[in-house]
């Protein structure tokens, strides 16, 4: 058995959300952490004493994914609301939205260069966008049901991604083809990535299991069926050695991939764990669930540098050419050997003194947008609606889970803006949204003047005619620093 100072340790928890932790990642730097929630909200968290949190407020719906860019001056995030939004983590909060999915933007992944974004939406699509131009480039389609996440490899050469068709996909950049294709019977992956060197994928299944695919020989490496609740997400320690799982059980695993064996469970949340991350160096990991808290952990268990298998990835990622033929799991001898038990965790019952981190917050309200016009309406999540109905099947949670989950969030929605409180009716943004969407194709068609005809036709037909209708006075601009970047509307009674 390991001793004490090798296990992972529970440092801290922050709390600042109202509802269920959809997403976390930390800074490059290592110093900030991201976290996304069903709140609508964004929020930025520092690890210095004493430091202020900054809550990032635009997106109308659920977030349900953010990630830092490679060099950490740009973050991103992906929403329910069917838009993706850039931006500037620091106390101004600029952002850019960015819309070409028709339905919830369900993940964001930066490729390594940070040149380029992906994007994976239940419209069954991928899209990748040019962040320097900050311009939509391609879509690659041939998944027939929504698509949960897309990933790059570590080069960028490939995307990987998962849909509720129960396939996992791999995409060729350069030509833009699906190169390879994993199914499953049983069930269909949450989450999918890389590990580290890019020779390997990872799965978090609904079917509560985790597999490990060599794409270099299309070979099924490890199969784990270690937890009792779907699996939600997925993160490789930048070693590669080892992988950190969430779960609907409650519980975070702790997978040695060398040996091919569990070695830690992890329990601090209550209720299903969403979203899990190691930091860019390995020594912290973060996990965020339905408790609406985010815990910070200390690795410990792998106190190895990982800089120089970093380099060592890094150098062969640029000058190998493909596939890379080092490290297949599982490899041997390994310094594990005395470690015959799965150790379990609960901090709950050991930690007495916990650093609990409830910060000063700072609301930071981003109106303005590059590409598209913005109204400061917000839709928010119904209160009725279950926190576990979107982020996974419900089938595989607890009844008991569920119905503490959905009391809670209720209850802390209650501070929010209501429906009469908005500046612009829901149905007229509905169909202004519409109306922008059809637009946007009109834009992107070139020049296929039947194609035009039919859309106009819709728009017309679809969403003007029922608006003017609607409208008792004309739209009137309102005057003022803040108001008249939108819009209000006065309808008949």
């Amino acid at each position: 058995m390991a001793s004490a100072t090798e296990d992972p340790v529970l440092e801290r928890y922050f709390k600042g959300h109202k509802a269920a932790i959809t997403s976390v990642d930390f800074s490059p730097n290592g110093k900030q952490l991201a976290t996304a929630s069903w709140d609508t909200f964004l929020m930025l968290w520092s690890f210095k004493p004493q430091a202020r949190a900054y809550r990032y407020v635009g997106h109308k719906d659920v977030v349900t994914s953010v990630q830092f860019s490679p060099h950490g001056n740009l973050l991103a995030s992906a929403s329910r609301d069917r838009t993706i939004r850039l931006w500037i983590p620091d106390k101004r909060g600029k952002s850019s939205e960015f819309k070409a999915h028709t339905a919830p933007v369900r993940s964001v992944d930066f490729s390594a260069d940070g040149q380029y974004l992906a994007t994976a939406s239940e419209d069954k699509s991928i899209k990748v966008w040019n962040m320097y131009r900050q311009r939509f480039l391609y879509s690659l389609y041939r998944h027939t049901h929504w698509v949960r996440c897309a990933k790059f490899s570590p080069d960028g050469r490939l995307i990987v991604s998962c849909s509720e068709d129960k396939t996992i996909k791999i995409w060729d950049t350069t030509n833009k083809q699906c190169v390879n294709n994993f199914s499953d019977s049983v069930g269909f992956a949450n989450f999918v990535d890389f590990n580290p060197n890019g020779t390997c994928i990872a799965s978090a299944g609904s079917d509560q299991t985790v597999k490990i695919w060599d794409i270099r020989v299309n070979k099924l490496l490890q199969h784990y069926q270690v937890h009792s609740g779907g699996v939600n997400c997925l993160s490789f320690h930048p070693s590669g050695n080892y992988l950190i799982t969430a779960s609907s059980d409650g519980t975070l695993k702790i997978l040695d991939l060398l040996e091919g064996r569990l070695i830690y469970t992890l329990q601090g949340h209550t209720g299903p764990v969403f979203t899990v991350s190691f930091s860019k160096g390995g020594e912290l990991f973060t996990s965020g669930g339905a408790d609406a808290q985010v815990l910070l952990w200390r690795t410990n268990f792998d106190e190895l540098p990982c800089k120089a298998l970093n380099k060592r990835n890094l150098k062969r990622l640029h000058f190998d050419a493909p596939p890379h033929l080092l490290d297949t799991y599982p490899r041997t001898p390994h310094p594990h050997e005395g470690k015959i038990e799965t150790v379990e965790i609960n901090p709950k019952l050991e930690v007495i003194d916990l650093q609990s981190s409830t910060p000063p917050v700072v609301d930071i309200f981003s109106f303005a947008s590059t590409t598209t016009t913005e109204t400061t309406g917000r839709t928010l999540p119904d209160k009725s609606e279950e926190v576990c109905g979107y982020f996974l099947n419900p089938s595989l949670m607890s009844p008991e889970c569920l119905l503490k989950t959905t009391k809670k969030k209720t209850e802390d929605m209650s501070d929010l803006p209501s429906e009469s409180q908005r500046s612009i009716p829901l149905a007229v943004t509905d169909a202004l949204e519409h109306i922008m969407e059809q637009l946007n194709v009109l834009t992107q068609v070139g020049p296929d003047i039947s194609l035009i005809s039919t859309t106009y036709d819709s728009v017309v037909q679809q969403c003007l005619e029922p608006l003017i209708k609607s409208i008792f006075c004309p739209v009137d601009t309102i005057s003022g620093p803040l108001e008249s970047r939108g819009m209000y509307i006065v309808l008949g009674s």
